[in-house]
């Protein structure tokens, strides 16, 4: 049997990145409808490239212009150490056209940087998505002007894969850091009114602290979520499972009753009758309840129709309610009855 944890989780993104502009400039087109989901590297948004275009072609040409200057400058300083060898020309000229053929070097090593900002400047024109998922709404329609830092232009989920955040009590953390150390923990989420799809999971982080507001232990799981019917802020029901428990005595939920001593199950004995039996049941996983004490594996219990019972009152073992109903004598009780697991 399964020893599980339930919680409500709340959905988020498992990455949310907010599309900005990195240079200023009137939008032009927008390349994909709002909701769309969109994959990495493809085009969103273009601005207008053209103060961009004028900008680089400007700095090509500056760039050209200084070579020019570089070369002449280089040559001066070369013929000139050339006439301080012969003695024609003192040391102090040689060493200014040096000087400037340096000073030629260092500014056409600025024009290849400015080139390569207007270069840059010119493919943030382009705006490409950097994830894969699914689009919000449009914050900026084409034709305004956008800004540097300014309000997002519209904003990514990725949803496949997506996290659950959630909480448990305090007191399962030795079983979680136990489980966890074993292996992965898997985690069971379904949506409210749409409990017949379960989606599957496991358990990817687990905070280093505990909340002291709360006595809570905060995890969050992973899903692949390949439906997508899990969204970003949604709340969900969750199944954390820790571990499961070999050997356990189980029985039907149906057959547990709750008296004054608490909760009790009708055992049948060798002789049909049946006596009033305290059990302590430990948790119920779909419709089987775990019994810490009370019963032993293979003893009968009775499972429909407690009701009509009472101590001492002798039973027909049926294999279903209508045969009972059936070969019923008259003045005793006959009801379907099961085998303790």
């Amino acid at each position: 049997m399964p020893v599980e944890v339930l919680a409500v989780g709340h959905v988020e993104a498992y990455s949310t990145v907010s599309i900005e502009a990195q240079v200023p400039g009137q939008l032009l087109d927008v390349h994909f409808k709002e909701g769309d989901f969109v994959h990495k590297g493809q085009l969103l948004l273009t601005l207008d490239p053209r103060p961009y275009e004028a900008a680089l072609a400007q700095a090509k040409a500056a760039l050209a212009r200084d070579k020019a200057t570089a070369v002449n400058n280089r040559l001066q300083a070369q013929r000139y150490s050339k006439l301080l060898a012969e003695g024609i020309v003192p040391p102090s000229q040689v060493e200014s056209f040096t000087s400037a053929a340096d000073a030629s070097d260092a500014v056409l090593n600025s024009d290849e940087a400015a080139i390569k900002t207007a270069e840059l400047n010119l493919e943030y024109c382009t705006i490409n998505s950097p994830i894969d998922g699914r689009t919000g709404a449009l914050m900026l329609k084409p034709g305004n002007l956008v800004k540097v830092a300014d309000v997002p232009i519209v904003v990514i989920n990725q949803v496949n894969p997506i996290f659950v955040n959630f909480g448990i009590p305090q007191q399962f953390w030795p079983d979680v850091k136990k489980y966890m150390a074993q292996g992965t923990l898997r985690v069971k989420a379904t949506v409210p009114k749409d409990s017949a799809y379960v989606e599957g999971g496991t358990v990817a982080f687990v905070d280093n602290a505990v909340d002291p507001t709360t006595g809570n232990i905060h995890l969050k799981a992973a899903f692949t979520n390949a439906q997508n019917r899990l969204w970003p802020g949604l709340y969900v029901n969750l199944v954390l499972t820790l571990s499961e428990q070999m050997g356990a005595t189980v029985v039907p939920a149906q057959a547990i009753l709750l008296g004054d001593n608490g909760s009790f199950v009708y055992v049948v004995r060798p002789d049909k009758k049946v006596e009033p039996r305290t059990v302590v049941p430990v948790r119920t996983v779909a419709g089987e309840t775990v019994i810490e004490k009370g019963l032993q594996p293979g003893e009968t219990i009775v499972t429909d129709g407690q009701a009509r019972l009472e101590p001492n009152a002798r039973v027909e073992i049926k294999s279903s309610v209508g045969d009972a109903v059936a070969a019923d004598p008259p003045g005793e009780h006959s009801h379907r009855t099961d085998l303790a697991q």
